[in-house]
């Protein structure tokens, strides 16, 4: 079976209405499981309670990233072998890309304020995490002013290009200019600095549900945008008649 039969709307409305029962049961079990998880453990003896921010921040962030790169590969997929559901996935996740940069963003600086002494620092990560959510929302906003779906997903299939430059930078920033504030990365594994099992264990589950949440949304919004290309061609079908 070739990935590209998904490309097929039919084949894709019935793969994902049966699938997308389980995806929405299994997002809500692992959030829920994980952040409450996450919330009930004990203090840190450095960041206190506010350390347990992570299980919101982290899996958030991670998904703000990740989504623009699905997003690159499905506008690829559309510029070079120009499939409809490919499009209209790429266009389905960007709400929801712009949600997760948000609250990366706010989480962020309710974390900073207590650790920085400050809600917002022009620090490297935080300052391309900033650009990532401008291209979010420019990513739409062409979606919106452009009339012809085709022509839409062409254009928005270029800024996302573009923009995969600073979701490259919101990931690596910390490598790349050592000066910032921001810490390493929470999950590293180098001697000293990967972070407790007490701690690690509920952040793979928090991590596990954000993903999964993302991907019962993101079908969700595909099957409304499927739904709404046809419902555009019967009323285009019906005035010519």
């Amino acid at each position: 079976m070739s990935i590209w039969e998904y490309a097929n709307p039919v084949k894709f409305m019935r793969s994902s209405g049966a699938a997308l029962p389980w995806i929405v049961g299994a997002a809500v079990i692992c959030t829920v499981g994980g952040v409450a998880w996450g919330f009930l453990t004990p203090e840190d003896y450095r960041q206190g309670s506010t350390v347990k921010i992570v299980f919101l921040h982290v899996p958030a962030a991670m998904m703000a990233i990740n989504i623009w790169v699905m997003m690159l590969v499905a506008s690829l997929i559309w510029l070079i072998r120009r499939h409809h559901v490919s499009a209209l996935a790429a266009k389905a996740a960007a709400p929801i890309g712009a949600v997760m940069t948000l609250i990366a963003l706010a989480t962020g600086a309710i974390w900073g304020q207590p650790m920085w002494g400050t809600w917002w620092e022009w620090d490297p990560r935080l300052t391309s995490f900033l650009i990532l959510l401008l291209f979010y929302i420019g990513y739409i906003a062409l979606w919106s002013a452009v009339e012809d779906a085709d022509s839409a997903a062409d254009l928005t299939g270029v800024l996302c290009l573009v923009g995969s430059v600073f979701a490259l930078l919101s990931r690596y920033a910390v490598l790349f200019w050592n000066q910032g504030l921001h810490q390493g990365a929470s999950l590293s594994v180098a001697p000293g600095e990967r972070m407790s099992a007490i701690y690690r264990y509920p952040l793979y589950l928090s991590m596990l549900g954000f993903f999964l949440l993302f991907l019962a949304l993101l079908l969700i919004r595909t099957r409304t945008e499927i739904r709404r290309r046809r419902l555009a061609a019967l009323q285009a079908k019906e005035a010519r008649a």
